[in-house]
């Protein structure tokens, strides 16, 4: 019998053996507390990013991690093949806090498999082939979802092909909006767009889409991923302009650093799901309910609209100082449109214990901060931004 040959270690991964697929800031974190992150060299930064919009409550909120204990105690999984009342409660909870016309939730583990299986649903309820989605646009890294992020084919898509036809339209540009036909079986966009550049698409444009929308037949999907669950200062989007979808898909902060997702379905959308259609192991998970209940229930009872409206405006009024020369976005989803490159001043304000983040837009900062935020932490970024000036 020969002897199997030795294996050797590959050595093209990095050290630590993650494939090295991600650019890192050069922050060591530890811990986190509030609005704050520890390093390991003794640092305190105030947290302006949350972790790509996940951090809505920040870290260490009494509230999360108590229901998030308590649930792994109890029961830490059981599939959606046994019923389970968190997974029932969660759902009620969730649409109660949406208040607009839906009226079932499908649970799932992120964004991009919240927005495949809307589109599911929206090819499944036309028959037709066809989405259409914004220049600028982030929906996901999978099949579907990558097909429709705008210049994912030329950079990271990687599949051989989209799996149906996309057509891109301008964002705001109401005239564009003739592109959707009867031929269109989906218009998937976000409402304030986050890679984008916390770009606000704005009620007349919105209204003008779910218009021309229901004057083809198509289906209205709203990605709240990022800007969803409250991060506008309203439970979505949908709700700040007055504008009904026909799916809402959302995540990030719906489970503040839990991976957790929901799409939500109005009744047009309901009565087409069948026993089967969709799909999830660990979707719809009790340690994953357990969490949604506790965000909403967080920022319901700690009244994290208002800040989250009052603490935005605070941004926009306050930090049009130093290298800003004017902003952009809705609530917590800002962006400060910048003089000089948003990498140099991300480095700059990092250097100085302040993390944001950029965007698609290479003249925009972005910030996604948790919804604790408060004015004085706002200060602290003026005072940067004036220190790096002009």
């Amino acid at each position: 019998m020969n002897a199997q040959p030795a294996i050797t270690p590959a050595t093209a991964a990095a050290p630590d053996y993650l494939a090295p697929v991600f650019a890192q800031y050069p922050l060591k974190v530890v811990s986190g507390e509030g609005v704050w992150l520890n390093t390991a060299d003794g640092r305190r930064v105030l947290d302006l990013y949350g972790g790509h919009a996940v951090a809505a409550l920040g870290y260490g909120h009494p509230g999360f991690t108590r229901a998030l204990a308590a649930q792994a105690q109890r029961l830490n999984f059981q599939s959606n093949a046994v019923p389970l009342e968190v997974r029932t409660r969660a759902a009620q909870r969730l649409i109660r806090f949406a208040a607009l016309d839906f009226n079932s939730v499908f649970f799932v583990n992120s964004g991009a498999e919240a927005n495949e299986n809307a589109l599911k649903m929206a090819f499944t309820m036309t028959g037709r082939s066809e989405v259409v989605a914004l220049e600028q646009s982030f929906h996901g890294r999978t099949a579907a979802a990558g097909a429709l992020t705008w210049g994912a084919a030329g950079k990271w898509y990687g599949f051989p092909r989209a799996p149906f036809d996309v057509k891109f339209i301008a964002r705001r540009d109401i005239e564009a909006l003739g592109a959707i036909t009867e031929r269109t079986a989906a218009v998937l966009v976000e409402p304030v767009q986050g890679v984008g550049g916390a770009f606000d698409l704005g009620a007349d444009y919105l209204a003008a889409l779910r218009r021309r929308c229901h004057e083809t037949g198509a289906v209205l999907i709203f990605d709240e991923v990022q800007c969803g669950m409250g991060r506008t200062g309203q439970p979505f989007a949908a709700n700040l302009y007055g504008v009904q979808p026909d799916m809402i898909t959302t995540a990030k902060a719906l489970g503040n650093g839990f991976p957790c997702a929901a799409l939500l379905m109005s009744p047009r959308v309901s009565q087409a799901v069948k026993l089967d259609a969709l799909g999830t192991t660990f979707g719809g998970g009790p340690m994953a309910c357990a969490v949604i209940e506790a965000v909403i229930e967080a920022i319901e009872s700690e009244q994290l609209l208002a800040r989250v409206r009052r603490v935005g405006e605070y941004i926009r009024q306050r930090c049009n100082v130093g290298p800003v020369v004017g902003y952009q976005g809705v609530g917590l989803l800002a962006g400060l449109i910048v003089k000089r490159p948003a990498k140099e001043i991300h480095q700059a304000l990092l250097a100085r214990n302040i993390l944001t983040g950029t965007s698609g837009d290479p003249k925009v900062i972005r910030l996604l901060p948790p919804f604790i935020l408060e004015e004085p932490h706002v200060e602290l970024l003026r005072d940067a931004l004036l220190d790096i000036g002009a």
